[in-house]
């Protein structure tokens, strides 16, 4: 006899069928310090080992993915955005040197279809192994009525530690500093309202769409995980001397790397050092968007800016190219004028050929 919760629209037991295929991914992300097992009322992580830190300090992070969960759920492909959702959230905490212990995740759907949702975990259990932390919980929750059966959201947060006197920030830059500028995989997981915007309502372009300048179908550029930068940055700070890093998401290069920046000072950072992937320029032509409104909003080919002195550049770089991470000076830190912002582009990208 079909329940009245189900009856209501709520289905325990595809909720218990969808634990139970996301079951060996999550256990593939399983740190030494992870106590219990999947399934619990809550999660355990072994703080035994912060014995090992002088003066440990933890640091968190929410994030979710925005509306590009909407380009997943048009083309039925869902293993992805789990994998954006963490590298969102582990790239934001290690700016600040902090190295990622544990996610937690939470789904909201209109309705739980096992496999969908065992998709989604897929993706955040591989972006987790990827990053180094354990995937330690998770929740799904049905709101039948709010969302359709189709529809659904995720967020998530996480957690790290660093030695107190070892956080990066803006305290520590200064004149002459460096930029290194740290290649995108595309888009990765910010602007996607004004990116539908422009090609699906205004260009009125359908996700299956061969696009030349691409070399594929806008869906599948569109779709493109978010790079975790996580391992090659903890590399990075171990081996070099880095003063301040950036996560270049929502608000674009210069407001985020204006977040680093000490007042007295100010980041002028070159476009012409680098020409963005094709995808920044086909949204600008095909939504005749202004340069402003584009920068403000994408990432424009950079991921990550990294501020450190100029004598640490070469080596950051050969480290970075180890991980296979593409990096360039793109600019450098000055003594700033009274009433300057604290970031600032100048120059013109290279023409496209």
């Amino acid at each position: 006899m079909t329940s009245a919760y189900a009856q209501a629209g709520v289905d325990i037991e595809a909720g218990e069928r969808a634990v139970e295929l996301m079951r060996a991914d999550v256990a593939r992300t399983r740190r030494p310090e992870v106590l219990g097992s999947l399934g619990g009322f809550a999660g355990f992580f072994d703080a035994a080992s912060f014995q090992n830190y002088r003066h440990p300090v933890l640091a968190t992070s929410t994030d979710g993915v925005g509306t590009k969960v909407a380009i997943a759920q048009a083309l039925d492909i869902h293993d992805t955005i789990g994998f954006d959702l963490v590298a969102m959230l582990v790239d934001d905490l290690v700016v600040v040197g902090a190295e990622p212990l544990f996610v937690t995740d939470y789904i909201a759907c209109g309705a739980v279809v096992p496999e969908r949702i065992a998709a989604i975990v897929r993706g955040i259990a591989q972006a987790c192994a990827e990053a180094g932390a354990a995937l330690l919980g998770g929740e799904t929750a049905e709101h039948p009525g709010l969302l359709r059966p189709d529809e659904y959201d995720v967020a998530g947060a996480t957690t790290g530690v660093v030695e107190q006197d070892l956080i990066l920030g803006p305290d520590q830059v200064q004149p002459g500093d460096q930029i290194l500028a740290l290649a995108s995989s595309g888009l990765h997981s910010n602007g996607y309202s004004l990116v539908r915007q422009v090609f699906l309502n205004q260009a009125g372009w359908q996700l299956e769409r061969p696009v030349a300048e691409l070399g594929r179908t806008l869906g599948e550029e569109l779709l493109t995980p978010t790079r975790i930068y996580t391992p090659a940055i903890l590399d990075l700070i171990k081996a070099t001397s880095v003063h301040a890093i950036s996560h270049i998401t929502g608000g674009g290069l210069a407001n985020n790397l204006a977040r680093i920046i000490p007042d007295r000072l100010q980041a002028v950072v070159d476009r012409s050092t680098w020409q963005p992937a094709p995808i920044f320029d086909l949204v600008q032509r095909t939504g005749q968007i202004s340069q402003p409104d584009l920068e403000a909003t994408l990432n424009m080919g950079v991921g990550m800016a990294v501020v450190l002195p100029a004598a640490s550049v070469d080596q950051a770089q050969r480290q970075l190219s180890q991980r296979g991470v593409d990096a360039w000076v793109c600019g450098q830190v000055e003594a700033a004028d009274s009433g300057q912002i604290g970031a600032v582009l100048v120059g013109q990208h290279p023409v496209p050929a």
